[in-house]
């Protein structure tokens, strides 16, 4: 696991085409790798990117987003997405957040087993969320020794 540097753009990219839609353009992972307001980490065997996770973290608000989180097929089921939030949720409790968001096809059955069993819950429907007109779910983690009082319950 590390973090992923704006020379790895290709490497995220390559990972997002696993989406069947809704996946980062060119310009967007160039910004996000960038931006200091995002996180992004790799997972990576023998110098191979095999799951990502992007993480945005908005100032003055106690509530951090799992923007994307992929894993390649092959090596689905290994705990490369488990290890990739608890990484992400480490950053959010640095940075003072008190939860932890994120956005999930309502169809993705192995996606929101992961994720309940991480503690995440349904936190709002999301009708026609996703560019093709699939529906998705916010889902919502509160983080143990956030420092932010009520600002944990700012929209993401």
């Amino acid at each position: 696991m590390r973090r992923a540097h704006p020379r790895d753009a290709a490497e995220l990219l390559a990972l997002e085409r696993h989406f069947p839609g809704d996946r980062l353009s060119p310009r967007a992972a160039r910004r996000l790798l960038r931006s200091p307001s995002a996180r992004i980490w790799l997972a990576e065997v023998d110098g191979r990117a095999l799951a990502a996770l992007v993480l945005l973290l908005r100032r003055g608000s106690g509530v951090a987003r799992v923007y994307s989180l992929v894993v390649a097929p092959a090596v689905r089921g290994l705990g490369l997405a488990r290890r990739l939030v608890a990484l992400a949720e480490a950053e959010a409790l640095r940075r003072g957040c008190t939860s932890m968001s994120l956005e999930v096809r309502a169809d993705n059955a192995p996606a929101r087993a992961l994720y309940a069993r991480l503690g995440y819950a349904e936190h709002a429907r999301l009708p026609g969320y996703y560019e093709e007109g699939g529906d998705g779910l916010r889902l919502r983690k509160p983080l143990a020794g956030g420092g932010r009082g009520s600002a944990g319950d700012a929209p993401a």
